[in-house]
């Protein structure tokens, strides 16, 4: 019970983190800027639960000579992830752009539990679990796809498929970056200092892409004169409960579970968020179809854990 309130929580928080940033991007007029804020907020935000919580940030030379390398990699995997969605959304539209990472998701999360990759926990793939993600692909088409299937068929298919292959990869290194994080914060006996780990270094990865493509560093404080609120500079802190979520929850319940019900955390927050136009979003008309599909969501993830 508590491993599937803790994720859908996450997914809530990140529903309403990409809201947050959305709105940032607007102020700011870049999108890899607000991101760089973004990372940037969540590592000092991180940092400081450590020290409040009384944890150290030092992590000896024994500590980083005896991990893996690719154990370290899981910021940078999230600015791949990011940067991925930034050259999707103009080519392939908000549904494609939702729908083909998700997809990967699912997918590379299956897999990762099946063969136990990444250091992951393993979990055998039965008949009950392929039913569960069948559920789960039929929910997420129900609650995403069918409301904008006329979106769809009105956007010109032709030289889209590299794009579309794109969007699933990087939901597959979405689910790679989940696992990775959860066997690190294990291996270092600390969530947080795992979490703090892979937000510092993709903030370092974005600094120097924003230092080679844009060279400009005045837009949050121009933002600010200009009447930006505050709040928008708030993405970071949930995006680091979400990071930091996801590492307690692997060796729990596994990458596979932890996609899914973070998904409906997802998928649920951003429904509230549109029905209600929260945090100045356009507000837009929640169909009954779509509760619909996320109540088969939610029973494919009560399968995919009964197996």
């Amino acid at each position: 019970m508590f491993a599937g309130l803790l994720g859908i929580f996450i997914g809530g928080g990140q529903a309403l983190q990409t809201a947050v940033n959305s709105r940032l991007r607007g102020y700011l007029g870049s999108p890899f800027y607000a991101s760089l804020i973004s990372f940037s907020g969540g590592t000092l935000c991180l940092a400081l639960v450590a020290l409040l919580s009384g944890q150290s940030l030092w992590i000896s030379a024994t500590t980083w000579a005896n991990t893996p390398f690719w154990l370290w990699s899981g910021g940078s995997l999230g600015v791949i992830v990011l940067t991925s969605n930034i050259l999707l959304f103009p080519r392939l539209g908000s549904m494609q752009t939702a729908l083909m990472p998700i997809l990967g998701q699912v997918l590379m999360g299956v897999l990762i539990d099946h063969f136990g990759w990444f250091g992951a926990p393993q979990q055998s793939f039965g008949l009950t679990r392929l039913g569960g993600v069948i559920l789960v692909l039929a929910g997420i088409f129900i609650t995403v796809v069918l409301p904008n299937l006329r979106q769809a068929k009105n956007t010109v298919a032709s030289g889209l498929w590299g794009w579309r292959v794109l969007g699933v990869l990087a939901g597959g290194l979405s689910a790679t970056q989940t696992a990775m994080n959860g066997t690190l914060g294990r291996l270092l006996d600390s969530a947080i200092l795992a979490a703090f780990v892979s937000f510092f270094l993709g903030a370092l990865c974005l600094i120097l892409l924003v230092a080679l493509k844009e060279g400009r560093w005045q837009r949050l404080p121009q933002a600010l004169q200009a009447g930006m609120p505050i709040w928008c500079i708030g993405g970071g802190c949930l995006g680091a409960f979400f990071i930091t979520g996801s590492v307690i929850l692997v060796p729990l319940i596994g990458t596979g579970l932890t996609v899914l019900v973070s998904l409906l955390g997802l998928i649920g927050g951003s429904l509230l968020i549109d029905q209600f136009g929260l945090l100045g979003s356009p507000r837009k008309r929640i169909h009954a179809v779509q509760w619909l599909g996320l109540c088969i969501l939610l029973g494919g993830i009560a399968l995919v854990r009964l197996g």
